[in-house]
C-alpha cells in the first residue's frame, strides 16, 4: 500500500431508492435544454419516467434523445456530436448502463471543442490533450456494474483489421452528478446480474491489490466486495428482500468506479480490452468468466518471485472476506478465494471463451493486445505464458 496519495475529483453523489426523482431539479440548474443518452430500452424499462417526463414539460425543458445500441464507437460519437452543431445544449444527461454512459460522457466532453474524438484516445492517433470545456454531464446508471458514474474515461471500441478498445479521459469528463438509484435495477435480468456484479467485484478486488493502492481506496474496495458476497448471488437467483440487494450492489458498482479511477486495475480489464475489441464479447461477462483464473495465475507468480508482496495477504484477507472465517490461514485463506470465484462463475453460468468462436490460435494476438494501461497496476508483471494460460483456461 502507498502511504502517499491523492485522490481525484468525484462527482456529487446522490444514492438511495426514489433518487432519479431528482433529476429535474438537477439539470434545470444548468439550463433549459437538454440532451439525452440512453440505451435501446432504457426509457420503456424505467417507471418513472413518464412523471419525470411530465416534470420536465411543466418545467419547460426541452430535452433530445440519442439511442446507443452496442458499444460506442469512435465514428458514432463523432457524427453524434457533429449533429448537434449549432444547437444549444445546456445539459447531457447518460441514463442506461455502461455503454450508454461512456457515449454521454464522450458526446459531453466534446460538444463545445467540436473535435474528434480520436484526437484523444489513448494509444489511438495523435493523442492531443484535452482542452475542454466540457459541457455539463449527470450520469444515471441503470445497471451495477461498471461504475462509469465515477469516472474520468470514456470507453470507445472499434472493430475491423485493426479493432481497438480504448479510453478517452480528463478529469473534465468526471460527472457533475452520479445519480444512483437502485429501483432502477428492477428490470435487470438475471444474465446482466451477473455480467455486470462479476464487473464490479473484479474491479473491486483489482483496486485493492494494485500496485497504487492506498488506505482510502482499499476502505472502499472492502466495503464494495462485502456488499458483493452479501448480495450478488443471492440477488441473481431471485432471493427475497430484493431491493436490498440491488441497493448492495449499486453500492458497490458506485465504489467500484471510484476505486478504479483512483488506482487502476489489473490482469482481468487487461484482457477484457482486446477480448471485447476482437470478439463479441461483452465486458461483463468477459471479466466473470476470468477472473477466477487470472486470481489462481497472480497469486502463483506472486508465490513464485515475489511471496513477501502485501498483494498476498490483501488476497487472502479477501478470501476469509467471502467465507465470514478471520481463523483461515494465509493458504486456506487463498484457497477459499479461488474456490469462492470459481463456484460464483459456475453457478452464475458465465460462458466459456470458446462460446465467442475463440480458439488456441487467438491467444498469441489477445496477449499481445492485452498490455494496456490497466495491466500496468496488476500486482505483478505477467509473462505472456501466464497471460495465456489464462485465457486458455476459459476456453
Amino acid at each position: 500500500m502507498n502511504d502517499s496519495f491523492e485522490i481525484s475529483r468525484l462527482p456529487k453523489i446522490i444514492f438511495g431508492a426514489g433518487s432519479l426523482q431528482r433529476l429535474t431539479e438537477l439539470a434545470a440548474g444548468f439550463g433549459p435544454s437538454w440532451l439525452l443518452v440512453t440505451g435501446t430500452q432504457t426509457l420503456s424499462r424505467c417507471n418513472a419516467w413518464p412523471a419525470i417526463a411530465s416534470a420536465m414539460k411543466s418545467d419547460k425543458i426541452t430535452w433530445k434523445q440519442l439511442v446507443i445500441d452496442g458499444e460506442p464507437t469512435p465514428d458514432l460519437i463523432d457524427s453524434l456530436v457533429k449533429a448537434q452543431a449549432g444547437h444549444t445544449i445546456d445539459c447531457v444527461i447518460g441514463l442506461g448502463g455502461g455503454s450508454a454512459l461512456d457515449a454521454a460522457k464522450a458526446i459531453a466532453g466534446l460538444l463545445r471543442p467540436g473535435n474528434s474524438v480520436r484526437d484523444h484516445l489513448e494509444g489511438v492517433g495523435p493523442e492531443l490533450p484535452y482542452r475542454g470545456p466540457a459541457t455539463p454531464f449527470i450520469a444515471v446508471p441503470t445497471t451495477a456494474g461498471t461504475g462509469a458514474e465515477a469516472t474520468k474515461n470514456a470507453v470507445l471500441s472499434e472493430g475491423g483489421a485493426h479493432a481497438f478498445k480504448k479510453s478517452f479521459r480528463d478529469e473534465r469528463l468526471i460527472p457533475e452528478y452520479a445519480i444512483i438509484d437502485p429501483d432502477l435495477l428492477a428490470t435487470c435480468p438475471p444474465a446482466l446480474i451477473a455480467a455486470n456484479g462479476m464487473d464490479a467485484f473484479t474491479q473491486l478486488l483489482e483496486s485493492l491489490v494494485s500496485t497504487r493502492a492506498n488506505a482510502f481506496t482499499d476502505a472502499l474496495a472492502l466495503d464494495g466486495l462485502t456488499r458483493v458476497r452479501d448480495s450478488l448471488l443471492p440477488w441473481y437467483l431471485g432471493a427475497e428482500e430484493a431491493a436490498t440487494h440491488r441497493a448492495n450492489m449499486a453500492y458497490a458498482a458506485l465504489l467500484s468506479g471510484i476505486t478504479l479511477a483512483q488506482v487502476g486495475l489489473g490482469s482481468v480489464h487487461g484482457l477484457a480490452a482486446p477480448l471485447g475489441a476482437f470478439f463479441p464479447v461483452p465486458h461483463g461477462v468477459a471479466c466473470g468468466t476470468l477472473v477466477a483464473e487470472a486470481t489462481r495465475i497472480n497469486i502463483a507468480a506472486l508465490h513464485a518471485r515475489a511471496p513477501n508482496d502485501s498483494a498476498l495477504s490483501k488476497y487472502a484477507h479477501v478470501g476469509r472476506l467471502l467465507l465470514r472465517d478471520e481463523a483461515l490461514n494465509p493458504d486456506s485463506a487463498i484457497n477459499a478465494l479461488i474456490t469462492t470465484l470459481t463456484h460464483w462463475t459456475e453457478a452464475m453460468d458465465l460462458p466459456r471463451l470458446s462460446v465467442f468462436g475463440i480458439t488456441e490460435a487467438d491467444i498469441p494476438s489477445l496477449v499481445a493486445n492485452s498490455r494496456g494501461s490497466s495491466m500496468k497496476t496488476n500486482p505483478i508483471a505477467l509473462t505472456d505464458a501466464e497471460i495465456g494460460a489464462v485465457i486458455r483456461a476459459r476456453l
